[in-house]
């Protein structure tokens, strides 16, 4: 129950809160700063269930920032000679023991975390090791699914992220437009599904729907630009956004289909319209 949100039975008061039926974990101790408005014996209430500084079960009416089994960008408030603190939004601050941190961790900088139940200790931790609680079991998703991406990390192919807080995959740099940080939150797009079980990323909806709306939108701008455009495969991923809003991987989708439809032509100088 530890790490859970519950609705617990008001066993009595005392001047310092309600205690609670915690079942095997005992009576839990509501504060009275937590207490709500109107409340009964004998009548329940909805908690989240942690351990207090003294190491011992207690009720928050509160939501903490993040709960065990999420990944979260949580700011570091202290360090300490058993491991930094985070604010995760609830009265006592989150430990990150020493063991749980691979980077060097400073005050008022934001980290990602994975938070967890310690399983020898039984208290809520948070670690920066988040390879390991990744999951590599089979998923469900399919080429062209929405999905919520936090980032967690950069190679020189582009950008790691945790699709909808279970699995990793990999958004290519020639994806991305704009400076992103570890810990930001995105939506994105399955793009593709390797054979070997990785997961290709998107920040633009794919589909045949998107290419379609492109080609019109290319045929358009030629049109008004008498028939020519200096752009092709030669320009980079950053012009062609910059040009189309759209990545270099759709832009080349779209003139292939217009070359085989024979609409344009392409060279090394770009686009031209034919009749």
């Amino acid at each position: 129950m530890i790490g859970e949100r519950a609705s617990l039975r008001i066993v009595r008061e005392k001047p310092f809160g309600l205690y609670l039926d915690g079942g095997a974990l005992g009576e839990v101790l509501l504060p009275r700063r937590e207490m709500p408005a109107t409340w009964d014996i004998g009548g329940a209430v909805d908690v989240f269930i942690y351990h207090d500084s003294e190491d011992r079960p207690v009720a928050t009416m509160q939501q903490p920032k993040a709960m065990p089994g999420q990944f979260a960008r949580l700011r570091v408030v202290e360090l300490t000679p058993v491991g930094a603190f985070l604010d995760w939004g609830l009265p006592k601050d989150l430990l990150v023991p020493f063991r749980e941190q691979t980077t060097r961790l400073e005050v008022g900088n934001f980290y990602l975390f994975y938070v967890r139940l310690d399983p020898v200790s039984g208290r809520i931790v948070a670690t920066t090791r988040l390879g390991r609680h990744l999951d590599l079991t089979p998923h469900h998703w399919r080429e062209g699914d929405a999905v919520d991406l936090i980032l967690y990390g950069k190679t020189p192919l582009g950008y790691k992220a945790i699709i909808n807080g279970s699995h990793s995959g990999l958004l290519f740099a020639n994806e991305v437009f704009q400076q992103m940080q570890q810990g930001e939150q995105v939506k994105g797009y399955i793009a593709g599904l390797r054979p070997d079980g990785k997961i290709d990323l998107t920040l633009q909806p794919p589909g045949r729907g998107r290419v379609s709306d492109l080609e019109s939108q290319i045929l358009a701008e030629l049109a008004a630009r008498g028939g020519f455009w200096a752009i092709g495969d030669s320009s980079t991923a950053a012009e062609i956004h910059d040009e189309l809003g759209v990545s270099k991987r759709t832009f080349k989708q779209a003139t292939g289909a217009l070359l085989r439809k024979g609409k344009i032509s392409l060279s090394d100088k770009g686009l031209r319209l034919l009749e």
